[in-house]
């Protein structure tokens, strides 16, 4: 009967001339493609594997790296971003406000032009329109206090915009021209022809002027002299002419306003 420590024996035994001979044909192998210039697969596999591992390696140092960063850095980051915003937000503030100077400035430029032809003028700013529309007033910020008195002419640089039916201590209303209610001495500035300008709500509209005017579309209506305004001043342009009644003795026109009502912001008062 054979010992059972002679089988184990024996095992190893040839579990180590299998190492061995295993070993030689690797060798033999690795020797072989190192001779033909080649790389051998083994080779190839182990350097694979090896890159791999390296890149884990360097993946999770990275991370860990990168999270104890971000840790350590939050609260100055959050600083930081707190202050961009705010500094964002001024710069907002700014550009809103820059916007709004720059919308100002044609109205300004135009005031000025109206102030070298009226220079006793009062500059006044537009604060408010009749919101029930019912008639075509203005609001200025300008009233007794600043010597401002009923039948005041109202000017911008382009022409007439109105006169000053109601005064207030700190603040007057203004007719506009294109209100029906408005009726002022108007010539056609070709011609001298004489008439008066009445409102109709968006136009004007020339009444009374001689059957013998010659009126062309185009020609230049300015004020007459009057209780408002002295002669001269642009009232707008002729846009339509109607031809007279059969024995009638005078014509009309329609009139396009040379102020553009609907943008109206600083204008100037002629006080008496």
């Amino acid at each position: 009967m054979v010992p059972i420590s002679t089988y184990r024996d024996e095992r190893r035994l040839f579990a180590v001339i299998g190492v061995v001979i295993a070993a030689a044909l690797v060798a033999l192998l690795q020797i072989d493609f190192a001779r033909q210039g080649r790389t051998s697969p083994i080779t190839a596999t182990v350097t694979t594997i090896s890159t791999y591992a390296q890149l884990l390696v360097a993946t999770l140092t990275n991370g860990i790296r990168g999270g104890f960063s971000t840790a350590v850095n939050t609260p100055q980051l959050a600083h930081d971003n707190a202050v961009l915003r705010g500094e964002n937000e001024r710069l907002r503030a700014e550009n809103r406000l820059l916007n709004e100077t720059l919308a100002r400035v044609p109205a300004e430029r135009d005031l000025a032009l109206a102030q070298l032809k009226h220079p006793t003028g009062i500059p006044a700013t537009v604060i408010g329109y009749d919101p029930e529309a019912t008639q075509h007033l203005i609001t200025i910020d300008r009233g007794a206090r600043d010597r401002i008195a009923r039948d005041d002419g109202v000017v911008t640089a382009d022409g007439v915009v109105g006169r000053v039916i109601e005064v207030a201590p700190i603040s007057s209303k203004v007719l506009l021209v294109i209100d029906a209610a408005s009726k002022l001495p108007a010539v056609v500035q070709r011609g001298r022809w004489w008439a008066i300008a009445v409102g109709t709500q968006t136009r004007l509209k020339l009444q009374y002027v001689s059957q013998d005017a010659k009126l062309r579309r185009g020609d230049v209506v300015v004020t007459g002299e009057g209780r408002s305004f002295h002669a001269g001043t642009p009232i707008g342009r002729i846009a339509q002419i109607s031809p007279p009644n059969a024995g009638a003795l005078d014509q009309s026109a329609v009139v396009e306003p040379a102020v553009e009502f609907g943008s109206l912001s600083r204008v100037l008062v002629l006080a008496k």
